[in-house]
């Protein structure tokens, strides 16, 4: 195992504004999101493949809270799925979004005003795979909250300027917290590799990698 995976797992500011909390979730909220994303999965919108514009189809397979998103906006409802309008954005999940910011930044106000409208699951089985990229659909500037359950991944965090490096791989863990705002809000980051078996059962994870993450659309209801 590389020297990476090695390192004593502290709260770590990777970018200006991309914040990693080793640890933040706690098993029992980790068993309580598995519940929650395993109903999202089975919703009115199922989880899916998304099929880029090119032809090309995505690894992971994803189901959207609050808005739909596909290559590349956002809408209330699945039209390249079954046309159903996505669940709703719970509120206690905006709660969460709240103290992680609190708890990244380590200001007790940093998450005031901070109300996320949309969330993007996505599983991950041992082969998926994320390429480089930015999220950049949303028309707002406010942080994104992202939250890793089951096996763990390596996690690349790059730049704003393209796909290249610099950059920098961390591993996330089940329970791991990284948000990204501020002047990396729009940096361009992915998953490489997922690494097998590396999960606690106790969540609820048999296999694969639940991501979570929050975001703020600044669109119109």
């Amino acid at each position: 195992m590389s020297e990476l995976f090695e390192l004593p797992r502290e709260r770590a500011e990777v970018a200006p504004g991309a914040v990693h909390v080793p640890g933040w979730l706690s098993l029992e909220e980790q068993q309580e999101l598995v519940v929650a994303c395993r109903g999202w999965a089975t919703g009115p919108v199922p989880l899916r493949q998304i099929r880029l514009p090119g032809g090309g189809v995505m690894s992971v397979r994803s189901v959207g809270l609050g808005w739909h998103w596909q290559p590349y906006r956002y809408s209330r409802t699945a039209g390249d799925v079954n046309g159903a309008r996505v669940a709703d954005f719970p509120p206690w999940l905006g709660d969460l979004g709240r103290r992680a910011l609190v708890d990244a930044y380590e200001d007790e106000g940093a998450g005031d005003g901070y109300a996320p409208d949309a969330g993007l699951v996505n599983f991950y089985d041992g082969d998926a795979r994320m390429g480089m990229h930015q999220d950049r659909e949303e028309r707002s500037q406010a942080p994104v909250v992202s939250l890793s359950i089951g096996d763990s991944c390596v996690f690349r965090f790059g730049n704003t300027q393209g796909r290249g490096r610099p950059y920098t791989d961390v591993e996330l863990r089940s329970g791991d917290l990284f948000v990204f705002g501020g002047p990396s809000r729009f940096a361009y980051h992915g998953v490489p590799k997922v690494l097998p078996g590396t999960g606690d059962p106790a969540t609820g994870m048999a296999a694969g990698r639940l991501n979570v993450t929050l975001r703020v659309t600044g669109l119109a209801a």
